[in-house]
């Protein structure tokens, strides 16, 4: 049996909205359900012919539990008989999603599937459900584990002693990295200003654009930005910004092409995912994308973008140095430190400016990674058509 291709054929998302900003009353099915909404509406296919929706969400407590991909769905009025089914792979959770409904099509098991991630970081901040577990007992996920402390001790794992611990083995400067997240802002700033945003964004309660970017930020003002750690060199200013967002993407094979009328945007070209030292956590996008590359049959001058999610400066610049892909042509309308970090939506949301930067410059391949907790990289290759 000859294995069936997966394509792309729709891409959306809301503005990252900033920190209690204008989204940040939202709740999460709603969030969620009003991309499914916009995706659903705007496409051909009769609401009650999806085979399945695959979200991507984190610290899934309160407003974001009992999968949130099942409440989204319904809290957007659509049909009851349509599952829906929730991803967490940490930061990678929504390109995990991506990878699911590519796998499902590809099998031949299924034909029509909305990947994509919610996430709302003001009502529910990053960690909620590690937090969470102290109240009954276990301080941290791993340290009540007699098999992980044989293994690893009691090192910290944490996403900030990794990201030190990159910039120092890299040997990256604090003044460098807020140069990086200077350039980020600038490009994101850029990006809107020019209206690059334009096609991908679907307007939410009255956002229109995204709120995180800095355009009048400088590098005197991160100067001055205490450090998250006694004597670390990152700031605020050199890591991804909490935000509020949702992002949808549908996925369907040639099969429902034809019987819905469809114009393919993409071909999903190559999906994979691997696992590095869970310590250092966030080098795992290095040589999950050497391997990428390899097992894809590409090579680095195919590739005409990359959106390399910008969790800290240092896990951006350490791939970079290890690669040695063209800065210009890796996150060219800023990343994560500007646009925000949505965890469980950034996924989608890089593939979805991933496939309207291919199709706003006429490139054909781009490549997407992003460092996950644990240890571990997703990438995926899409082919514009």
């Amino acid at each position: 049996m000859t294995m069936r291709d997966a394509y792309i054929v729709d891409a959306l998302r809301t503005p990252t909205g900033r920190r209690k900003g204008g989204l940040a009353h939202m709740h999460g099915a709603d969030l969620g359900g009003f991309v499914l909404a916009e995706l659903v509406g705007r496409n051909t296919i009769p609401a009650a012919e999806y085979d399945d929706v695959v979200f991507g969400c984190v610290d899934t407590i309160g407003p974001l539990a009992g999968n949130i991909a099942r409440s989204a769905w319904l809290a957007a009025g659509l049909p009851l008989a349509v599952p829906g089914v929730t991803v967490d792979r940490q930061c990678g959770s929504s390109q995990q999603a991506v990878h699911f409904a590519a796998q499902a099509v590809m099998s031949g098991n299924q034909d029509v599937v909305i990947a994509g991630g919610v996430q709302t970081m003001t009502q529910i901040p990053i960690s909620s459900a590690m937090l969470a577990g102290q109240a009954l007992g276990f301080a941290d996920p791993f340290s009540g584990s007699g098999g992980w402390q044989a293994r690893f001790g009691d090192q910290p794992v944490s996403q900030f002693h990794a990201a030190q611990r990159i910039a120092g083995h890299w040997q990256l400067s604090r003044e460098a990295m807020e140069a990086y997240a200077l350039q980020s802002h600038q490009r994101a700033a850029k990006a809107i200003e020019s209206g690059r945003f334009q096609r991908e964004i679907v307007p939410c309660e009255g956002v229109v654009h995204d709120e995180t970017p800095r355009p009048d930020t400088s590098l005197a003002k991160m100067a001055s930005l205490e450090p998250l750690m006694p004597g670390s060199a990152l700031t605020a200013a050199v890591s991804s910004q909490t935000a509020d967002a949702a992002a949808a993407l549908l996925v369907v094979s040639e099969d429902a092409l034809k019987r819905y009328g469809l114009t393919p945007r993409a071909r999903i070209a190559h999906m994979s995912v691997m696992g590095d030292d869970p310590l250092w956590m966030l080098t795992a996008p290095i040589p999950a994308t050497k391997r990428a590359l390899a097992r894809s049959g590409l090579r680095w001058e195919d590739i005409d973008v990359v959106e390399i999610n910008e969790a800290f400066a240092s896990v951006a610049m350490a791939w970079l140095a290890e690669t040695g892909y063209p800065a210009e042509r890796t996150n060219p309308n800023g990343g994560a430190i500007a646009l925000g970090h949505p965890l469980g939506a950034t996924g989608a949301r890089l593939m979805t400016t991933l496939l309207h930067e291919l199709e706003r410059t006429g490139g054909r391949y781009g490549l997407q990674t992003m460092c996950e907790g644990g240890g571990l990289a997703n990438v995926t290759i899409i082919e514009r058509l």
